[in-house]
């Protein structure tokens, strides 16, 4: 089953590591009406959030730039950052890094209990790092629909 999982991880990661391509850059800063972020912000916040849930609840240091949590964690938004964001570039490859990472990290640890539960901003409590991280996939997958959707609003102007 753990490689099921790992698998599953791979596809959700390639199909964002492949949106973030195809998507140009200079459009990834809007914010159209009735939206809070824009395209910039989603990408970061995938990456942070997966950071945060795979090795930070288990106390481990997170490796993306300390940055990351004041640009694109939870609350947060892009018409209240007080320094640039990072570039597509910066972003893409810390997406591909952390993937690798994550299949270095990770296998053989699913089970393992979290030194303390953690529930999200959804009322969620995750009790293993197994747990936070299937979780994580639909996470992902509820930020490229919303880079999709910020995507339609552009183009339909």
């Amino acid at each position: 089953m753990e490689q099921t999982i790992f698998h599953h991880m791979e596809t959700v990661r390639t199909i964002t590591e492949k949106t973030i391509k195809k998507i140009p850059e200079e459009i990834s800063d809007i914010i159209p009406i009735g939206f809070n972020n824009n395209i910039r912000w989603n990408f970061g916040h995938i990456a942070f959030v997966q950071e945060k849930l795979v090795f930070g609840l288990l106390g481990e240091e997170l490796i993306i730039p300390k940055k990351y949590e004041l640009l694109f964690g939870s609350g947060t938004k892009p018409a209240e950052w007080e320094e640039s964001p990072p570039s597509f570039a910066e972003i893409g490859g810390i997406l591909t890094e952390q993937k690798t990472r994550i299949k270095d990290f990770l296998p053989g640890r699913l089970n393992e209990k979290l030194p303390n539960p953690f529930t999200n901003r959804g009322g969620i409590t995750f009790y293993t790092v197994g747990e936070a991280f299937l979780f994580s996939f639909y996470h992902e997958a509820l930020h490229i629909e919303a880079i999709k959707r910020l995507y339609r609003s552009i183009h339909s102007k």
